[in-house]
């Protein structure tokens, strides 16, 4: 019989709801070593918490992280806040020997990213873990695509093309939230939807990101001010304040293998609610995916007879392709919240078996990188050559 691990999350809103489901359901339908029991839910507003708490399924509830990090009922640290406040929580959680898993992106600077990365390198010597929670990496089609690569079947990979594509903020009039300011989300597009593609390329190719040019914009520069606990106060009904963060970002970049690749990341694509895209083309075949068909993935060989070659739809909810088995019948398809589940799944793996997870806050420092020198190459505007 699987042990159990007492987890305490950080955070209830939207992350917090979709770690939530993937915590109360991963030992339903898989087989795990550690069964989580979800010990603690902190949160600042007490009634609010406690109402999450109720509707999500945590036994008790915080207004402190630090008290959540000592109490000897936790194992578990998952960080659902913004990206403001995951360093110090971490760091704390690690240097207490408790178990992380941090939502994306790992920080809001490299120097945060590279403390956490070297705290989490140090706090394995000792048992402890940690991973950054990049859910996209177990979309099944996904992972079977990253086997594909692995396997060889696109040969040498010459171009990396990806899209993250929302529209929730088009509304000049949407109010100025947590996510539009520098402050405490770091970066706007980039860091939230971009940093997803950023991964996600890096992890289907097998090889880093080494250089970028890029470009980034924000459309709306000013927005009515909400007086809420997670934002700004209004001082009146009219109030408004600055947006200090892109809406936009897009750039070209080199990998470590030598394929090229571009990347585009925006909240202001009308009528794109949360398509994420990304195709890769080898030498050998191409592979083409859509978030928004997420049980669906494209492949060309390129070796077969150019009569019969092309784009075939693999429909990836056969038993035999990754985390599917655990689910439904095929042709059955799986949602968005399952990839939080297959995500605690495989955290819980690693726990259980003292192996490293992945992705590594040494990964998500990668990704900070990346993120980085996408802001630094915007900033110097050194992209346009007039025409």
């Amino acid at each position: 019989m699987a042990g159990q691990i007492g987890v305490g999350m950080v955070g209830y809103a939207f992350m917090g709801a979709a770690h939530s489901q993937a915590w109360r359901t991963v030992h339903h339908a898989f087989d795990v070593p550690l069964t989580p029991r979800m010990a603690v839910l902190c949160g600042r507003d007490a009634a609010a918490a406690s109402a999450a708490a109720e509707k999500l399924g945590w036994a008790s509830v915080e207004t402190d992280w630090k008290r959540l990090v000592e109490s000897d009922e936790v194992g578990l640290v998952d960080i659902c806040t913004p990206g403001d406040t995951h360093a110090e929580i971490a760091l704390a959680a690690l240097a207490a020997g408790k178990h992380v898993l941090c939502e994306k992106p790992l920080a809001n600077t490299v120097a945060e990213a590279a403390a956490m990365a070297a705290a989490a390198e140090e706090a394995a010597a000792r048992g402890v873990r940690s991973m950054v929670a990049f859910n996209y990496r177990r979309v099944p089609a996904l992972a079977f695509a990253r086997s594909l690569v692995a396997d060889g079947r696109l040969g040498e990979l010459r171009h990396v093309r990806a899209q993250y594509l929302q529209d929730w903020i088009v509304d000049p009039e949407f109010p100025l939230v947590w996510r539009l300011q520098k402050e405490r989300a770091g970066s706007g597009a980039l860091g939230d939807i971009g940093a997803h593609i950023v991964d996600l390329a890096q992890f289907l190719t097998g090889s880093r990101i080494s250089g970028v040019s890029a470009v980034t914009e924000t459309f709306v520069r000013e927005r009515p001010l909400v007086a809420s606990s997670s934002g700004p106060a209004a001082s009146s009904g009219s109030a408004r304040g600055e947006v200090t963060v892109d809406d936009a970002a897009l750039f070209t970049a080199r990998f470590s293998s030598g394929a090229l690749g571009s990347f585009e990341a925006t909240r202001f694509a009308a009528g794109r609610k949360n398509s994420m895209r990304i195709e890769l083309n080898g030498s050998a075949g191409s592979l083409a995916f859509d978030f928004e068909a997420m049980n669906e993935l494209h492949f060309h060989d390129h070796t077969l007879d150019p009569s019969v070659a092309g784009f075939r739809r693999i429909l990836v909810t056969e038993p035999e392709h990754p985390y599917v088995g655990a689910w439904w019948p095929p042709g059955h398809g799986l949602g968005y919240e399952h990839t939080f589940t297959h995500e605690v799944r495989d955290f819980l793996v690693a726990l259980g078996s003292g192996t490293d997870p992945a992705p590594s806050f040494a990964d998500g420092l990668q990704v900070q990188r990346v993120l980085d020198a996408v802001e630094r190459s915007a900033a110097a505007d050194s992209v346009w050559t007039v025409v």
